[in-house]
């Protein structure tokens, strides 16, 4: 870590979405960018992967590919991504199709691993906070494991109120702390944005951390930008 870095109090951060398709993924990468900006030495992990392409003989899911990239430590890629499946389908589903069991104990040991090679891990969540990943098991648990502050992602379009509200209300339910929460305008079109703004700002129990406009296509370090640096160093100092 830079001598000129912020204090870091946890390990790393859970980053959860109020759905699938919100924009989890480019908000780590944007936030793995400014925690380099800031001299952290940040590492990615998604946990579990749904969805690959083959790429010179590897398989590979394009959303570990960008949290790769993103990444200030180079990481073993069974660390990054434990499990990857090749249908882009939920989780459980696809673990089932090909006898597998996604075990939260390995999960947590390459976190282990990550921590002690990096200041930091982004660890993204794959779709909702309480999606399956197996038949007694869901991404909460793992969240519960994990034991990180969580980052909310909100994807700002009809029906995101209740969508984020619930979230949040399942977050606190299982014991754990929302550090902060995310804004990404997937609708462009979205009526009534500043009010719907508005209202989760006034409801949601942690502090808005950035607002990301509507993108046509990812760009990670344009989102970073719009990270404060101010308020990212104040959610690295905070505790667990």
């Amino acid at each position: 870590m830079s001598p000129h870095a912020p204090p870091l109090a946890p390990r790393g951060f859970f980053i959860t979405g109020t759905d699938t398709g919100v924009g989890k993924t480019l908000f780590s990468a944007a936030l793995l960018h400014a925690l380099a900006g800031l001299g952290v030495r940040a590492v990615g992990m998604k946990p579990v992967a749904a969805g690959a392409a083959l790429q010179d003989g590897v398989w590979v899911n394009e959303d570990v590919a960008l949290l790769r990239a993103a990444s200030a430590v180079a990481a073993p890629p069974e660390l990054v991504n434990p499990y990857l499946f090749r249908e882009p389908i939920a989780p459980h589903i696809a673990a089932e199709r090909k006898g597998v069991v996604i075990g939260i104990p390995r999960i947590a040991a390459a976190l282990d691993a990550l921590a002690q090679s990096a200041d930091l891990v982004v660890v993204e969540g794959a779709g909702g906070f309480r999606v399956p990943l197996g038949p007694r098991t869901d991404m909460a648990d793992l969240a519960v494991r994990l034991g990180l502050p969580l980052i909310l992602v909100v994807g700002m379009r009809l029906g995101c109120l209740n969508h984020a509200l619930l979230t949040a209300e399942a977050i606190a339910t299982r014991g754990l702390r929302l550090a902060a929460w995310v804004a990404n305008r997937i609708d462009a079109d979205m009526a009534a944005y500043d009010e719907n703004l508005s209202a989760l700002m006034a409801r949601l129990p942690a502090p808005l951390l950035a607002e990301l406009p509507h993108m046509q296509s990812v760009d990670a370090g344009a989102a970073a930008r719009l990270i404060s640096p101010r308020a990212l160093q104040s959610l690295c100092a905070a505790g667990p």
